[in-house]
């Protein structure tokens, strides 16, 4: 199963794209092996379709004869997790039923298994399903985190038995959750092999390794993706081994037209930040990202290795944030900004006091900036001056050095206490707490013109501090390097890199590092 939502809508027989007509046409049974008439039933059902001829527009494959049953257009939606999530929390929550003398000890080891599973990358989708494979790493983890609850139960219980008889619950759970989860890898492997769970895949590159991956993910559903196509250059047009449904600058239309899922990337004939750059793209960014290793052979260090086939594959880290990630981020910048304004309110009324004495009333001062996904929204500061004109407001740098800005002002700068009220944007949604710092309409313009990879900040809600600041790029700092650590942080995102960044921001307003 794959990890990131798709609209579900079964495929046309024809489609428009760009004014061109795709006719569906019967395409020939490619195989590796040139095997074309010995192809198994699932291969001469969904092999890669002919080269359709179009009119001006794009000049794409036609959409597959095989659309994919009815059931996996219904059920699009589900991701891995859905199923082993739940049946480990019935697992580790069984020894309820026999008693409810261990029910705080269970909850607690149901929560923690459960969070170490997460961690571990255990809810995460995977095309080769064993319960085999899992199992060494499903043992370690169960094993850590009964040795964490049998520590707490014997400090805080002295009786033998009391210890014994929880432990006896604990090893219950966790034999429960071995035969949970191959339960459900079965049955995820019937369901992908019906075809009543699978996801549309496009394979970018279509040279050897990109036409090997094409004839498994045919023959063998049981991987649960739906190869729908192959993307590269356009100078491997006629050179490669598959015919394309476009170029890789096409791949953001066809994602949409053929309704993707699941990006695979073979061997794709460009370098790689062209490919990045189109990967980055609003609905590429939406789907799953797989790859194969460039360094066939070497083994993956940490976690248990993927395949599809024989050809080894690697789970490529969301590029934005989404699905629980987003939820689990959004909440957790709720409540700080609660939390914050609540603590922080006699200090706020402190600087109003301020501010106001300094320069009479308009204690705050709203601007225009660019949000996530390029939406304007009104930042919301304490004034440190008053610009000439709203012209001024939106296009001069920096007041770093103006003469306008009092002392109060300037100190208020130097400590960011000024960006206080900015915790009102993130209760509202228009801003996180860590994220790429907003910026002016203007400059966003300016600077996406002059530097590829300025825009893809605008990815994830802008921040009250962020990744770039707090690495020394403030005030009149290269902006490369700004929008190089911008990205960084939304690849990498965790709940702990939220909190360096938060730690690291507190320390920059006791020195005094402000502007």
């Amino acid at each position: 199963m794959s990890s990131q939502p798709a609209i579900s809508r079964p495929a046309a027989p024809a489609s428009h794209l760009g004014g061109a007509t795709q006719q569906v046409v019967e395409p020939p049974r490619h195989t590796a092996a040139g095997d074309e008439e010995n192809a198994a039933p699932a291969d001469r059902a969904s092999g890669p379709a002919a080269r359709a001829t179009t009119r001006a527009g794009l000049d794409t494959t036609a959409v597959l004869p095989y659309a994919g049953s009815r059931a996996s257009t219904r059920t699009r939606w589900l991701r891995a997790w859905m199923m082993t999530a739940p049946i480990d929390v019935v697992a580790l929550l069984t020894p309820l039923l026999m008693s409810q003398a261990y029910w705080r000890g269970t909850l607690a080891n149901a929560v923690l298994t459960v969070a170490i599973f997460a961690t571990g990358g255990l809810y995460r989708a995977r095309r080769h399903l064993s319960i085999l494979d899992e199992l060494p790493i499903l043992g370690g983890r169960l094993l850590a985190s009964a040795a964490v609850v049998a520590i707490i139960a014997a400090e805080r219980h002295s009786s033998v038995s009391y210890v014994g008889g929880f432990m006896r619950g604990v090893a219950l759970s966790a034999g429960l959750v071995i035969v949970g989860r191959a339960f459900s890898r079965t049955l995820t492997n019937v369901l992908r092999k019906r075809r009543w769970v699978e996801h549309n895949a496009i394979v970018i590159g279509n040279g050897p390794v990109g036409a090997e991956l094409a004839r498994l993910l045919r023959r063998y559903p049981q991987y649960g993706l739906r190869f729908v196509g192959c993307v590269d250059v356009a100078s491997r047009q006629g050179a490669g081994a598959l015919p394309l449904i476009g170029t890789l600058g096409e791949l953001e239309q066809l994602v949409r037209l053929l309704e993707c899922d699941v990006l695979v990337i073979a061997d794709p004939e460009c370098p790689e930040p062209v490919l990045m750059e189109t990967l980055l793209q609003p609905a590429s960014s939406r789907c799953d990202l797989w790859a194969v290793p460039r360094l066939w052979g070497s083994r993956t260090q940490g976690g248990y290795p993927d395949h599809i086939g024989a050809i080894p594959i690697v789970k490529i880290g969301d590029t934005s944030l989404s699905g629980p990630r987003w939820a689990v981020k959004r909440a957790s910048d709720v409540l700080f900004a609660l939390v914050a304004l609540i603590v922080l309110s006699p200090l706020l009324l402190l600087c109003a006091i301020a501010t106001f004495l300094d320069g009479g009333r308009g204690i705050f001062f709203r601007q225009e900036r660019i949000g996530r996904y390029g939406k304007p929204f009104q930042v919301i500061k304490f004034r440190s001056m008053r610009p000439v004109d709203e012209h001024e407001s939106q296009t001069n740098w920096s007041i770093a050095h103006d003469r306008r800005v009092g002392p109060i002002g300037r100190f208020m700068r130097r400590t960011s206490l000024d960006e206080l009220p900015q915790l009102w944007n993130i209760l509202r949604g228009e801003m996180s707490v860590v994220g790429p710092r907003p910026e002016r309409p203007y400059f966003v313009e300016k600077f996406s013109a002059e530097y590829p990879d300025y825009a893809m900040r605008h990815r994830v809600p802008v921040g009250l501090t962020g990744l770039a600041q707090v690495s020394g790029l403030r005030g009149d700092t290269p902006i490369s390097d700004r929008a190089r650590f911008d990205n960084y942080y939304i690849e990498n995102w965790s709940l702990w890199l939220d909190t360096k960044v938060v730690l690291r921001t507190v320390a920059e307003i006791f020195r005094g590092g402000g502007r």
